[in-house]
């Protein structure tokens, strides 16, 4: 009977373990396309690692098969190493726009015949160019060898972004593997990264602040090259001798998501897993934000006057 016992604790101890695995370490073969690079972005260990190079002539990128509205989105990011300037490693979500449209095209077949086809057209578009423009950014910009990384976080909502807070980070993020976090939902956007908040975006709209709430969004990153703005504005450009460059993707997981695989179906959510749907920051976590603020924010639009000579942005002034 003992051994019986063992023998079931062991069972349910392994399929545990299998049930964790699977939950953290998402397949990248499962959940992402390969979109642009040529090659340049690749798949290993049975869909655990992902990479995206750059070179003189491309960089490369991939986005989810998926799109989510609302959820909880970690992926695990080493960086690129050494002289990185004039580099941006992308991850973000935003909308993509889908047009409908019918093509009525009339085909002459002889006298007195005309052929009517009724076609069915969609196309996709990024809506960066519209009032329906909704984006939840971390950009990771290069620097020289033995500067830091800055980290460049944005939200466009409804066509309007202007919401950046940059920061150093408080580790090396090419020496090793770090978890950066969205969490979305109907009450904020919290970023975070190794499980520590570092900027929330509240949900105001009753002052009249949009917010991103009716659009599911894709994720998307990528590696390019950016050097007329991303290092020290642009003075530092890109030393293409150290290219190749390279950044490295683990354990993406979007488990705790409401989504869906067709802009045909309906948004869906994990009924057992939605305790982070109306999650806001609790003491602690308020703690380790300002922690994160005072000695490694460098910069946040809310204190930028210069750039906002009309008047700060309506919710920088609602705490």
């Amino acid at each position: 009977m003992a051994a019986f016992a063992t023998k079931q604790s062991m069972l349910l101890l392994s399929l545990s373990l299998l049930l964790l695995i699977g939950v953290s370490t998402g397949s990248f073969y499962d959940n992402f396309d390969i979109t642009w690079g040529n090659g340049r972005a690749n798949i290993f260990e049975s869909g655990q690692l992902l990479t995206c190079t750059l070179d003189k002539i491309s960089g490369s990128g991939f986005q989810s098969k998926k799109e989510d509205l609302f959820g909880k989105i970690d992926m695990k990011m080493k960086l690129v190493a050494g002289n990185s300037a004039g580099t941006v490693t992308a991850y973000y979500t935003t909308y993509v726009k889908i047009n409908i449209y019918l093509l009525f095209t009339f085909k002459f077949c002889g006298i007195g015949c005309m052929i009517l086809n009724l076609t069915l057209r969609m196309f996709s578009q990024l809506s960066s160019k519209g009032e329906t423009w909704d984006e939840i950014d971390f950009e990771f910009l290069g620097n020289v060898t033995g500067q830091p990384y800055v980290l460049h976080t944005n939200v466009f909502t409804g066509g309007k972004g202007n919401r950046e807070m940059q920061f150093y980070l408080w580790f090396d993020p090419t020496a090793d593997f770090h978890t950066y976090t969205v969490l979305w939902d109907p009450l904020n956007i919290i970023f975070l990264v190794d499980g520590i908040p570092i900027r929330v975006f509240k949900n105001n709209e009753a002052h009249d602040v949009a917010y991103p709430k009716s659009q599911p969004m894709k994720i998307y990153s990528s590696l390019w090259e950016a050097d007329d703005w991303a290092t020290q504005g642009g003075r530092v450009k890109t030393d293409w001798t150290n290219a190749p460059f390279s950044a490295s993707y683990r354990s993406f997981n979007d488990v705790d998501c409401c989504s869906r695989t067709s802009v045909w179906n309906w948004v869906t959510c994990n009924a057992n897993s939605n305790s982070w749907m109306w999650t806001t920051l609790n003491s602690n976590q308020l703690g380790q934000m300002k922690w994160v603020q005072d000695d490694y924010m460098i910069y946040n639009y809310c204190n930028d006057l210069k750039r906002f000579p009309q008047g700060l942005p309506t919710e920088c002034n609602l705490g």
